[in-house]
């Protein structure tokens, strides 16, 4: 089947950016939206918009019912789900799948495989990519037994989630049967699913991921690696490729793990494969695969030159792989910033209004994928984020100056943004030098005296 029309099941900055590349192949667009969404600039760029449910995501963007029968009504070909939402869950996949829709990501068996941690870690197994040392465990008897091999500091993770939540870091083993039952109540609040498992705690730690695009024929290719280790509360806020301060040889071995884990899932479409870098010994495990396009794909783009939506949809349309990995040579360097409209003066409360004025930066290396303009508003029901600030250059000093310039040339007038923050951090010697780990940002909040984590 050709495609020639796509539903997009998503909002946003996300939404514009698939809309682009569609109407360059010459791809029909049509917007599933809420009721908040329905005036939106992806609704108004799209060739057409389609009410699927009120504002709360539970009653429209999570609904993969009517997102199909959507899907079905307006006969659209596939389906792209974007990130966030339904695009990691598996009725989505499996409903279009049932129904002759193509479904823009992996198949459902493999967003499940991927999906489930303790499955994932299997996988990764048998793939032969090391792991953090760990198990599941169903009681405290066995987490007080697998915590004296291994030895504290522990990270107790839910089996069927992430985004932090059911994550519990504990630091001695008496702590562990409470720090298990909350974290077993949370996840099952979360995702419905308490099963728990606990491992190492990697006290100083990197968080880098690599991109890959498979074909699900078991062909796959690597885009290089993306180090993502500025975060707060595991959400991350400012992303690079490539990864700073690391040897090629250490970076070469961790792509080839990620294309050993997509090659053992047979893997279909983009996805990321995560991995902790454990810079106490020198080491990497496998952290878990994002199935399908991550928020921070921009930096990849950058120095690939390759449009990875483009991709994506060329290898659902049946076209396989249009890269070969001898012809993907990055250059440069590229750095992201996330803007979200929260305020971090106060314990970085979401900030939802209406953008009175903007001003986007401008000139040579400059991206910015952002859904928003004069006017726009920014509901209180779905994420914060608001814009990437994208910026190439020849090496990573060339692109922190020129990103330092963009988020200066920057205004959003209306609601609170943590563009401030973000030019706080790059003017943070610390994270100047490069190869910061991910306990980088409480450090920096506590030397800036900017609220400190509750």
């Amino acid at each position: 089947m050709t495609i020639r029309r796509i539903l997009i099941a998503n909002r946003g900055e996300i939404a514009v950016r698939v809309i682009r590349t569609c109407r360059a192949l010459g791809i029909e667009t049509v917007l599933a939206a809420s009721e908040a969404d329905l005036d939106s600039p992806p609704a108004k760029l799209a060739h057409r918009a389609l009410c699927i449910g009120p504002a709360h995501p539970s009653e429209s963007y999570l609904k993969a019912d009517t997102i199909v029968q959507a899907a079905l009504g307006v006969r659209a070909d596939a389906i792209h789900p974007g990130y966030g939402f339904l695009s990691e869950h598996t009725a989505l996949a499996r409903l279009c799948e049932e129904q002759g829709l193509i479904f823009i990501g992996p198949t459902s068996g493999q967003i499940e495989a991927a999906g489930d941690k303790l499955r994932a870690r299997s996988e990764a197994e048998a793939a032969g990519v090391p792991t953090v040392p760990g198990d599941p465990v169903e009681t405290t008897g066995e987490a007080l037994a697998l915590g004296r091999e291994i030895g504290p500091p522990f990270l107790i993770k839910a089996a069927g989630g992430g985004g932090g939540r059911g994550m519990k870091k504990v630091d001695r083993l008496e702590d562990l049967p409470e720090a298990m039952e909350l974290a077993a109540a949370e996840a099952g609040s979360a995702f419905g699913d308490t099963r728990l498992y606990l491992e190492r705690f990697i006290t100083r730690a990197r968080h880098v991921e690599v991109q890959i695009l498979g074909d699900g024929q078991g062909n796959v290719v690597h885009l290089g690696e993306r180090d993502c280790s500025v975060q707060r509360r595991y959400q991350k806020l400012i992303e690079e490729t490539p990864a700073p301060a690391l040897s090629e040889d250490f970076l070469s071995r961790i792509r080839a793990a990620a294309v050993q884990f997509a090659e053992r899932l047979a893997y279909r479409s983009a996805g990321t494969v995560e991995f902790l870098v454990d810079l106490e010994r020198d080491a990497f495990y496998f952290l878990e695969m994002n199935a399908r396009i991550q928020v921070e794909h921009p930096v990849t783009e950058a120095v690939t030159g390759f449009d990875l939506v483009a991709e994506q949809i060329a290898v659902a349309n049946g076209q396989g792989l249009l890269l070969q990995q001898e012809n993907i040579r990055p250059e440069g360097c590229a750095i992201e910033c996330r803007l979200n409209a929260e305020d971090p003066a106060h314990n970085f409360r979401p900030s939802p209004g209406t953008i009175r004025s903007v001003v986007w930066p401008s000139g040579e290396g400059i991206r910015v994928d952002t859904h928003i303009g004069p006017g726009a508003c920014i509901p209180p029901f779905y994420d914060s984020l608001i814009a990437k600030i994208i910026v190439h250059a020849a090496d990573r000093a060339s692109t922190l100056e020129r990103l330092r310039l963009a988020i200066a040339q920057t205004r959003i007038d209306g609601v609170a943004t943590n563009l401030p923050f973000h030019a706080e951090i790059l003017a943070d010697p610390e994270f100047e030098k490069g190869g910061v780990d991910t306990s980088y940002l409480p450090r920096f909040l506590e030397r800036r005296r900017v609220l400190p984590e509750a």
